[in-house]
């Protein structure tokens, strides 16, 4: 059973963690929206993804120690 309630929250914590990464893309694209993605969205879409991988990593360091 405990190995059911770890597997679960692990689940919910990667849900809850690539939905914040698809909300700051979205509120990237409708901020940085003028006919096309200028250069200031790339670098904010590439600032995102680095985030995304770092935020990724921390959360797998955190799960896995417990």
């Amino acid at each position: 059973m405990a190995s059911e309630r770890e597997t679960v929250l692990e689940i919910a914590v990667s849900t809850v963690t690539v939905g914040l990464f698809i909300a700051v893309i979205i509120g990237i694209g409708s901020t940085f929206n003028d006919g096309g993605l200028s250069q200031q969205g790339a670098l904010a879409l590439i600032g995102s993804i680095a985030g995304f991988v770092l935020l990724m990593v921390v959360v797998a360091l955190v799960l896995s120690r417990k």
